[in-house]
């Protein structure tokens, strides 16, 4: 069974959490051996740079209808014909439905825009006035709408490049055209669109999709996950070598995972992090490296 990310990423924090409490009952317990005033503690370490790197925040979407309307009588009367195919696109004013009536001006029920017949009535029907006629979408644009979590919101604006991938695997290029102000009440995320030229109508409405949107790129570094630990605080990190050869802890903040392993920042540019010997060491610890 594939482990999803998420469940990676809290692996990742929970077994430095089981070590660090494991460490904690046996912390008194440790004999303190003499100190070699000639001999360092040996580490193995790597120089790591930083690389500019795009960061994804990956959402589901579903399409919307960029309109939806349900074109109704303005008068009683029988449907003596109509102007329309149900899943036919009609041209704005195209006549829909021909009422038997006597009332000028009011006998035919008229397309209010351009769109795809939804659902349309069929002749010798009886219409009362301000009864439905036929029910029009507008397909193009179409709308591909999505939520972002709150903890998120402040990386994503208009404009930013996003991928759409519809479940028949069609992928789309485009961009966010409208990013909400006003978070929802029930599922405390914020509505963000795509509006994508739909011409053909290929593009039905209440398709579920995925949106992927490319944030601000950022200089980032990329590690191994089993290099992360704890400080005495409880803070997610790795342990680096300052220039004077001693021992620092520097916590990190988690980009993304991915299958090369795990994206991180909040460190410098260019570090040497400790990759083998790092739960051995203590912070201020001066030590010998070994570059790999």
């Amino acid at each position: 069974m594939k482990i999803t990310k998420n469940i990676r990423l809290s692996l990742y924090i929970l077994i430095p959490i089981t070590f660090w409490m494991i460490s904690g009952f046996f912390k008194n317990e440790r004999i303190d051996e003499p100190d070699s005033q000639n001999e360092l503690f040996s580490v193995k370490t790597i120089i790591s740079e930083s690389i500019e790197y795009q960061p994804l925040i990956k959402l589901k979407a579903t399409t919307k209808s960029e309109a939806r309307i349900d074109v109704k009588a303005k008068t009683s009367g029988e449907v003596v014909s109509i102007g329309a195919v149900q899943g036919k696109f009609v041209n704005k004013d195209s006549i829909l439905c021909s009422l038997g009536i006597v009332e000028l001006n009011r006998t035919e029920v008229k397309a209010p825009f351009s769109g795809y017949i939804e659902k349309i009535v069929k002749p010798g029907n009886f219409l009362e006035r301000g009864q439905v006629c036929a029910t029009l979408i507008q397909l193009s644009p179409i709308v591909f709408l999505a939520g972002v979590p709150e903890y998120e919101i402040n990386k994503v604006k208009n404009g930013q490049d996003v991928i759409l991938e519809l479940v028949t695997g069609e992928i789309i290029k485009g961009e966010l055209t409208f990013v909400s102000k006003s978070a929802s009440s029930e599922t405390r995320t914020f509505n963000v669109e795509s509006q994508i030229n739909n011409a053909d109508g290929s593009i039905k409405d209440g398709l579920t999709a995925s949106m992927t949107i490319k944030i601000d790129k950022v200089k980032a570094h990329k590690i191994s996950p089993s290099i992360l630990l704890l400080n005495d605080d409880g803070r997610l990190g790795i342990r680096i070598v300052d220039s004077n050869s001693n021992v620092e802890f520097a916590e990190i903040t988690i980009l993304e995972d991915s299958i090369e392993g795990l994206w991180v920042t909040n460190i410098p540019d260019r570090v040497e992090i400790i990759i083998q010997g790092q739960g051995l060491v203590e912070d201020g610890q001066k030590v010998l490296t070994n570059l790999k």
